[in-house]
């Protein structure tokens, strides 16, 4: 039996590299998964793969930094059991904190913050109206400062989730919903193919692995539907480790 079989899915950002992976395995496992994103073009290319596939799928182009726009496409769902936001925060990276503007500095921490409030919320809404329990999925994780390269304000952007997760865990447990945190350490597909610095960083990723491997977007999509399912309905307040051993908890 599939691990998410009657579960509705929505993925935020569901046509960027991750959360065309989370997607894709979510719908591999019976999950109908709703793509939500501001490119509807883009996101259409998602779902046809996943039909071809034999899953199931819907698009909707949705503002995951507009109140209404969230609470709209949430409401046309209709019964949610996971929700997922991976959108981009806007993060610039490769400067230095001392020579960054104050903008490109707090970008990634604003809206990180804002999209998670206002997505997390209209799932939890919903699931706590249905009666439904469900799971909440956080992408990021807290983690020691990076030295080898300048992150800007991403790190900050990532404890501010973390903030945000274990507090919606102790306010929804009570309602059996869940909130949990998937960490990789980073994932080389994720980079642009002409970033400069990529082979890098690709190098520097897998070699403070203890599997000698960095995590792949196979991973992380494998890992978030097994998260999502109800074989994982014990696990809250939780950050799930998938760096291969980069991540020492």
């Amino acid at each position: 039996m599939t691990l998410l079989a009657g579960k509705n899915a929505i993925v935020y950002g569901a046509a960027g590299r991750i959360g065309t992976a989370v997607a894709t395995a979510f719908a591999a496992e019976g999950a109908r998964v709703f793509l939500a994103g501001r490119t509807r073009a883009r996101l259409d290319e998602v779902a046809d793969r996943i039909r071809a596939a034999g899953g199931l799928a819907e698009t909707a182009e949705v503002d995951a930094l507009d109140e209404r726009s969230v609470d709209e496409h949430a409401a046309a769902v209709g019964p949610i059991d996971v929700s997922f936001n991976l959108i981009g925060h806007g993060d610039v990276q490769g400067t230095p904190l001392v020579d960054m503007t104050l903008a490109d500095y707090e970008r990634p921490v604003v809206t990180a913050v804002r999209t998670q409030f206002l997505t997390a919320r209209a799932a939890a809404r919903r699931m706590i109206a249905d009666g439904r329990p469900g799971a909440i999925l956080f992408f990021g994780g807290a983690g020691d400062p990076v030295r080898e390269f300048a992150v800007g304000g991403l790190q900050v952007a990532f404890h501010a989730l973390e903030a945000m997760r274990r507090q919606l865990a102790a306010e929804l447990g009570p309602h059996g919903i869940r909130t949990v945190t998937l960490r990789t350490g980073g994932i080389p597909e994720t980079l642009p193919a002409d970033f400069a610095a990529r082979a890098e960083i690709e190098q520097s990723i897998a070699g403070k692995t203890m599997l000698g491997r960095a995590a792949t977007l196979a991973d992380v999509g494998a890992t978030a539907a097994f998260v999502a399912s109800d074989r994982a309905a014990a696990m809250t307040a939780a950050t799930v480790n998938i760096s291969c051993g980069a991540l020492v908890d």
